[in-house]
């Protein structure tokens, strides 16, 4: 690849990134936010999908299909070579959140 000046800005944010991000408490605050973000769009989501009963089918599909995807990509990369990414194990915590706020809106409604 050509050593542009768009392709050296993406080279030197993503250096500068991976150094913010080298801090074990800001990857636990990091985890910690995509948790509590994923709750909330778990809840978010079927607080405004439940109210119009059209689009609950749809919906479940997507979110059944958006764990499995993200998954199988974060398991099979982790067995590949046992160096898991920054960003996919904040998308793996941002599902976590999402079944944990869809399985506590379960728990209220079936009560």
């Amino acid at each position: 690849m050509q050593r542009t000046r768009l392709n050296t800005l993406f080279a030197i944010t993503q250096t500068r990134l991976n150094e913010l991000f080298s801090n074990p408490w800001r990857r636990i605050a990091l985890s910690l936010i995509s948790l509590l973000l994923g709750f909330f769009v778990g809840q978010a989501v079927t607080t405004s999908v439940g109210q119009s009963a059209y689009w609950d089918i749809t919906v479940a599909g997507f979110f059944l299909l958006f764990t499995e995807f993200i998954s199988r990509t974060f398991y099979s990369r982790l067995s590949i070579n046992n160096k898991r990414l920054f960003w996919l194990s904040m998308l793996n915590t941002f599902k976590m959140g999402v079944i944990y706020g869809l399985y506590l809106e379960a728990l209220k409604l079936g009560s």
